[in-house]
């Protein structure tokens, strides 16, 4: 399974800032469309991603208030991207060895979404369903000896 396939399910909401967005407005930007990222673009291209986990450093760094930044001081500028084409199998290794939550879906400098690992989760819990489906069909029609 393909990325572009749970995209396809997923739909296409995705939620941006510039790093010039106070921490503040991203942050009630989260609260309110109960996401747990934000894509940080510039001029039109990628340039970080802001996740709850860069909100808690902050909120742990300044005592509990998120304070007058920007996006920018607190965003991770560096994120993991994937493409459309990247396997599902991929995806999760990539994931887990780089603790990533959210990872970005970009080709050619385009965005088409972004991956959580629960869309993750969830794509790969179907696509078993769905097999242990078909084997127990399979299973359930085998011939008897008498069939044959």
């Amino acid at each position: 399974m393909k990325v572009s396939e749970i995209l396809k399910v997923k739909g296409d909401i995705l939620y941006t800032v510039t790093p010039d967005t106070p921490l503040q407005n991203a942050v009630e930007t989260m609260a309110e469309k109960d996401i747990g990222s934000l894509v940080v673009m510039e001029f039109g291209e990628l340039v970080g991603m802001l996740t709850f986990r860069e909100v808690m450093k902050t909120l742990y760094q300044n005592k509990g208030t998120v304070g007058a930044d920007t996006v920018r001081k607190h965003m991770d500028d560096h994120p993991i991207t994937i493409t459309p084409d990247t396997e599902v199998n991929e995806v999760r290794r990539l994931m887990l060895e780089r603790h990533a939550r959210y990872v970005p879906v970009v080709s050619a400098k385009t965005l088409y979404g972004v991956i959580s690992f629960y869309d993750v989760a969830k794509a790969v819990f179907e696509a078993q369903s769905f097999e242990n489906k078909m084997l127990k069909a399979y299973i359930r029609d085998w011939p008897s000896e008498g069939d044959e």
